[in-house]
């Protein structure tokens, strides 16, 4: 055959004849959907399961998987994460300048002001993108801002044939896509707000880099087969980074498209980012546990937004408020209501401020919340300890939620009052807030399903009320009855996280490009925070504020400036990632699948990736009483300072575990030079606790370089 693409064709039309003639000459002839040239050597098709059953008896079968729903991960954030344009990660990146990120979202809406060319040099040579016209969108819309933009939904007409898409083109209807590319590498816009929360310029966190989108997730649904072509055609345009909010649950490496499709783009030196999911805080939720790609978790920053209760005794209570609309200053009655699970007394009471206590039952503020929305009144003030109040703060009527201590001083002074009275400033926006960043309690937690014994997620980043771009005529949020539309929107989510970290990777990427993906993870992982800004440890709002364990967080809370100048670094080339899937006992079969050759180097196959993170299972139920066990680990770290350093390692002491590592000093002569050492962890074979954690640090001599990985014991059973 003249080409892969001509072999198909070939195959499914014997294919079908095959099936036709043995069964019921109606069926319809099978139609090919996709030819992939990098993700796989191989397509997608319609079949029925005779003709799959053909096909697998075809020359050169190696493997087929069913096509799947993919699961979408639903102006501060810079400062938080302390980039400026004096000193670090932006000006030595030139603010991430001609590097490509690919977005692979639900499009985008090109008119935003975050897609402002100002400035720009031309588009770099070497990009091979481009700008698809459909309806509502014509190819003139890209510039050098937004260089790329395609739209992929063959496979979505596939599994429905007489489906009506609603915006066939990239232009964005969902608002998702338009949001996360711009948190890439959105352009400076002054004036952005929320509805005058987070004001401010807005800005991505690589501002010179540039943007492709290819929109493969639509309002109608969202599948493998056209996520895949997006990623392969990503590949071909030659973007640097690709960013993914999405994901794909509890499916083993070489069953997961998006799993051997970022293979592939890894074998062309691309950085991916992707999402760990939304499903927290149980553990084992995570998705995108994929050891070649980096998987990010969600953090909250030290920005709130909230408004202002002033009682009439002149006392001002801040609480937490994201309602959008206008507010008058006046004051009002103000009446305390208990737990307002009456709705006929709240039906009688007009023209006042309604208080309610949670009484911190489940759900009972979410029937707080549909009893006074449903009775209707001026304005309520709900007390609450719960930790899901970020679910309910963008209220569609004027509503403040208070702590219990400052709840307790409000219900003081109704019950002290003859006339209690108050009023409510809205649009307040608090920054500098203690402590933070927090692990959010919805991101998902390892560890990973599909690769267990590696570490995950990676690393956490801002993820709660990010604000970034959104198209203007898709409702932000409500008020009362009526939808309210705005240019840039808060969204919060795993979803939000991941492309900070795609931006920072791209900045990494313009000042180290000869760096793998893996020396770039490297990189941000093990400058990353542990500690929050009032240096304790990172707490985590899913485990009742203890602090975070790296199956919530990864290694840290990235930090980009730190991240310029790791010291060492764990690299890992193709082969390593090959060796693993060896030690994994996967079949040949199943490993072809995911490396798409069958010349795959098994001689050294090893369950212990270089990685810059430990993660190791005491859960021998049936181990005899005070047993115990050593798990050893090797690793290889790569000097990338300038010059001669030695390394000295440290390990914070974790109870009932012990760590060594040897040697404990490492010297490094030159640049680019490799040293190897051992860490073992012995405990018992049963761990008592479900998860122990420390770290391991190695600081040079002058310390210039604290290099920090995660070390993670565990008792949990990943159960397939």
């Amino acid at each position: 055959f003249s080409n892969q693409h001509t072999w198909y064709l070939a195959t499914l039309s014997s294919v079908s004849a095959k099936s036709k003639a043995e069964t019921n000459p109606t069926i319809p002839f099978s139609k090919l959907i996709y030819t992939y040239n990098h993700v796989i050597q191989g397509f997608s098709a319609s079949l029925t399961p005779a003709e799959l059953e053909s096909l697998k008896n075809s020359p050169g079968y190696v493997s087929s998987v069913k096509d799947r729903v993919v699961k979408v991960d639903t102006t501060h954030s810079f400062e938080f994460l302390d980039l400026n344009s004096g000193t670090g990660a932006w000006p030595v990146s030139s603010f991430g300048k001609d590097l490509i990120v690919g977005v692979i979202d639900t499009g985008v809406w090109p008119e935003s002001e975050s897609f402002n060319d100002d400035g720009m040099s031309d588009v770099p040579s070497r990009w091979k993108g481009e700008c698809e016209s459909g309806t509502q969108f014509n190819s003139s819309l890209c510039n050098k801002k937004l260089i790329g933009a395609r739209f992929f939904n063959k496979g979505l007409i596939a599994h429905n044939s007489n489906i009506t898409i609603s915006m066939n083109s990239t232009r964005d209807t969902e608002g998702h896509g338009t949001h996360t590319s711009t948190t890439v590498a959105g352009t400076y816009v002054k004036d952005a707000s929320y509805f005058g929360y987070a004001p401010g310029t807005a800005r991505g966190m690589a501002p010179m880099a540039r943007v492709a989108m290819y929109k493969a997730l639509w309002e109608e649904g969202a599948y493998t087969t056209d996520i895949i072509a997006a990623i392969d055609q990503a590949i071909t345009d030659g973007v640097d980074v690709l960013s993914m909010s999405l994901g794909l649950d509890g499916v083993e490496l070489y069953e997961d498209p998006i799993a051997i499709a970022t293979f592939a783009a890894i074998e062309k030196n691309i950085f991916v980012s992707t999402s760990a999911g939304n499903e927290g805080p149980d553990v084992e939720t995570l998705h995108n546990g994929t050891p070649w790609v980096i998987t990010v978790a969600a953090g909250t920053m030290d920005r709130d937004f909230g408004a202002t209760l002033i009682l009439s005794n002149k006392v001002s209570i801040n609480g937490l408020a994201q309602y959008p609309g206008n507010f008058t200053s006046t004051e009002f009655p103000i009446v305390f209501m208990d737990t307002c699970s009456n709705k006929t007394e709240l039906s009688k009471i007009k023209q006042k401020i309604i208080v309610c206590q949670d009484p911190g039952k489940e759900d009972s503020l979410d029937d707080q919340f549909n009893n006074i929305q449903a009775a209707g009144n001026i304005a309520a003030v709900f007390i609450t300890n719960s930790s899901s109040v970020d679910v309910f703060v963008q209220s569609p009527f004027p509503a403040i939620f208070l702590v219990q201590k400052d709840g307790d001083t409000v219900v003081d002074f109704i019950k002290s009052n003859t006339d209690p009275k108050a009023s409510i400033v809205f649009k307040k926006t608090i920054l500098g807030i203690k402590p933070s960043p927090r692990v959010t309690s919805y991101t998902s937690r390892g560890p990973s399903y599909s690769c267990p014994l590696v570490l995950k997620p990676d690393i956490m980043a801002p993820g709660d009320s990010v604000l970034a771009a959104w198209p203007p005529n898709i409702a932000a949020a409500r008020v009362n009855q009526d939808l309210v539309f705005t240019n840039f929107n808060l969204l919060s989510g795993t979803s939000m996280a991941c492309p900070h970290v795609s931006g920072i990777a791209a900045l990494l990427k313009a000042v180290y490009p000869n760096w793998s993906p893996a020396a770039i993870r490297s990189a941000l992982m093990t400058t990353s925070d542990q500690i929050d800004n009032t240096g304790s440890p990172i707490k985590d709002i899913g485990g009742n504020l203890r602090p975070a364990d790296p199956l919530a967080m990864g290694a840290g809370h990235v930090n980009p400036n730190k991240a310029l100048n790791p010291g060492l670094i764990y690299d890992a080339t193709v082969q390593d990632y090959v060796d693993l899937l060896c030690g994994l006992n996967f079949t040949q079969q199943q490993i072809k699948t995911i490396t798409k050759t069958s010349s795959n180097n098994c001689s050294n196959p090893s369950l212990d990736l270089n990685y810059p993170s430990f993660i190791a299972f005491f859960n021998d139920r049936d181990a005899k009483p005070n047993s115990t066990t050593v798990v050893e680990f090797g690793r290889t770290v790569t000097n990338v300072g300038d010059g001669s350093f030695t390394y000295k390692a440290n390990v914070t002491p974790i109870n009932g575990l012990k760590v060594t590592v040897e040697p404990d000093t490492l010297v490094f002569k030159t640049k680019y030079e490799k040293k190897s050492y051992k860490l073992s962890i012995e405990g018992p074979k049963q761990l008592h606790k479900a998860v122990l954690f420390g770290y391991l640090t190695w600081e040079d001599s002058g310390k210039e370089h604290v290099v920090t990985s995660p070390i993670v014991a565990t008792s949990y059973k990943i159960e397939k």
